[in-house]
């Protein structure tokens, strides 16, 4: 069972860790799960070049980038479908990969990126990189977490950042690190796992401001089923 952290004293100090230890939640259902808050902002493609092979329904596009609304991807390439369909597609992007998300003030930088388009919304980008990296400008306090990971998914549904694979989470002054890292990006809230049966740690670290680094020894709790 997933543990809260429940000492106040630790709440202060890890400051938007306001978790810093549990299981997170299981994946939410189609029937739960609210639309992307996008609505029905339109698509916009522009590419340098594009190559469609119509026989597969699929094409090349180099120096694309794909906006809708606040939402922004750019690539050096990427394939997808053709003629360009948005209705329920997936995507795949290399090279300088970079998502940017005007609305909640974040951004994920990756060599490599799959994107899924579900109802002509953008709903879910997995990056992978050496490694991928996440940031969100905070507005309470003012400022800058940051995250990385060799896989960042970013979910547009629930505006959750799941970091996985040598993971490590920062808001500017504390940081946690772990196998598995999940970020919501609305409620500025962290959860992190470990996998059972291992001797994998989640670590933190808390600097209160004025004072010298604190690590904080944390027991490992268990990795949800993937």
């Amino acid at each position: 069972m997933a543990r809260s952290c429940s000492n106040s004293l630790l709440l202060l100090a890890c400051g938007f860790i306001s978790c810093a230890v549990a299981a997170p939640p299981s994946p939410k259902t189609s029937a739960t799960t609210p639309l992307s808050p996008l609505g029905n902002e339109p698509i916009v493609v522009d590419a340098a070049s594009s190559e469609a092979d119509l026989a597969r329904g699929t094409g090349e596009f180099s120096g694309i980038t794909i906006t809708q609304g606040g939402v922004r991807l750019q690539a050096d390439h990427a394939h997808g479908s053709y003629p360009v369909d948005f209705k329920n597609s997936h995507w795949t992007f290399d090279g300088h990969v970079r998502i940017d998300d005007a609305d909640q003030h974040g951004s994920l930088r990756a060599d490599h990126a799959v994107v899924d388009f579900r109802n002509g919304r953008i709903e879910r980008a997995t990056a992978t990189g050496k490694p991928a990296e996440f940031e969100q400008q905070r507005t309470e306090p003012a400022q800058l977490a940051r995250g990385r990971a060799e896989e960042i998914a970013y979910d547009m549904n629930d505006g959750s950042v799941r970091l996985s694979k040598d993971a490590w989470l920062s808001d500017g002054q504390n940081e946690i690190s772990g196998p598995l890292l999940v970020y919501n990006i609305r409620a500025q809230h962290v959860q992190a796992a470990t996998a059972p049966g291992t001797d994998q740690r989640v670590h933190i670290v808390i600097t209160p401001q004025g004072t010298s680094t604190t690590t904080v020894p944390v027991k490992p709790q268990p990795k949800p089923n993937q």
